[in-house]
């Protein structure tokens, strides 16, 4: 049932019952466009599609409160997830109802992250970080549309600034020797190893002695697990990122004799943890803390990246540069797969100008010249 009057005002109050009996009603300066709004209400109902204007009064940070609540996330993202919304999207939409978010609204937040907030004492956020924040959003707009809360996505269609992918400068030795003659005893052999191996931050951290092979002709690393800081600092053991993160790594000598080293120096059980911070699981606010001078000594920038990370970019530059296969690299890595490899290192393999002329020439150029059809041409 729907109708539509005109006012004493002169306005025009268009009105209809949804499915459950309940009055719906707008009022409009022009009959058309009340006109218009009961046709679109018509139709939603008739498709399937029709969304309870009251549904989407509920608040911006309660309906994602509910989501992320029923998100299945590893630790690691479901803290990277609470931290997003909490420090930059609950400020801005938290407190508004979940529809009345208009499209402009989020491009101007969008610009907002990209240039910082000095009011708020909000740094700019990287063009890439905008992005996953956006799609944070995004996705729990979507959720609503699927709930029936909202009709339209206000994510949709949003200029997002423009990323550009920097080319990895891998470290250099000396470098890497600096990192490990600054931090602490109990992390020296950390750095040997983390460039020996190229593993991932949270892989090394829960390294334990009975992941180790150290004896016999073929010293290796079972890479199974990873150690995963929850909310708070609680760590526990997770999955690792992808399948083929799943690996078994060669250890060379100069890795096995640095965690012999570290090992007969401490009372380190099979189940226990090889690397520790006074004796507890490192995590990454504490590590982190411990690093960022000692990466800042050593040179580390955004080319080379300021992370821990920059020792598994020396590691897979050293494959490269002794003529390791990219899916050779991409095993020892961990990448789900070669275009990801590519992705981050083609620019790291010995350059092919010569061998591609050398090829042409040692073919097309003796056939040319000597006009005799060459095997193979």
């Amino acid at each position: 049932m729907a109708n539509i009057q005109k006012r004493p005002d002169g306005r025009w109050r268009a009105r209809y019952r949804d499915e459950a009996g309940r009055e719906h009603a707008k009022h409009f300066t022009r009959k058309l466009d009340a006109q218009r709004w009961i046709d679109e209400v018509t139709t939603s109902i008739v498709i399937g599609q029709y969304v309870d204007p009251r549904a989407g009064k509920i608040t911006f940070k309660e309906y994602a409160e509910h989501w992320r609540a029923a998100q299945v996330h590893r630790p690691t993202s479901e803290a990277y997830v609470e931290g997003v919304l909490r420090r930059h999207v609950y400020p801005i939409f938290g407190a508004r109802p979940i529809g009345s978010v208009l499209p402009s609204e989020v491009q101007a937040w969008v610009k907002l992250l990209g240039t910082g907030d000095r009011a708020a004492k909000r740094k700019p956020l990287a063009p890439a970080t905008v992005g996953v924040i956006h799609g944070v959003v995004s996705g729990i707009f979507r959720s609503a549309i699927r709930d029936r809360r909202i009709m339209a996505n206000p994510c949709e269609g949003t200029r997002l600034p423009r990323v550009e992918r920097r080319r990895v400068m891998p470290l250099t030795t000396s470098q890497v020797e600096t990192l490990r003659e600054h931090l602490p005893d109990d992390l020296k052999a950390l750095v040997t190893f983390a460039a020996g191996t190229g593993m991932r931050q949270g892989e090394i951290f829960g390294l334990t002695r009975n992941r180790l092979r150290l004896l016999g002709t073929n010293p290796v690393v079972v890479v199974d697990r990873q150690l995963l800081t929850r909310l708070n600092r609680v760590t526990e053991f997770g999955p690792l990122k992808t399948r083929a993160s799943y690996r078994t790594i060669p250890l060379p000598v100069t890795v096995v004799d640095a965690l012999n080293g570290h090992l007969a120096a401490r009372d380190i059980g099979d189940d226990d943890l090889i690397f520790t911070l006074d004796g507890r699981p490192i995590t990454r606010q504490a590590f982190g803390h411990l690093w960022r001078p000692v990466a800042k000594v050593a040179g580390l920038n955004q080319a080379t990246g300021p992370g821990m990370h920059a020792l598994r970019h020396y590691y897979a530059s050293l494959l490269i540069r002794y003529g390791e296969s990219v899916k050779t690299v991409q095993a020892r890595l961990g990448h789900a797969s070669a275009s990801e490899t590519l992705d981050t290192y083609s620019h790291l393999w010995p350059d092919s100008d010569d061998r591609t002329r050398e090829a042409i020439d040692s073919v097309l150029g003796r056939h040319q010249a000597s006009g005799v059809e060459v095997p193979g041409a």
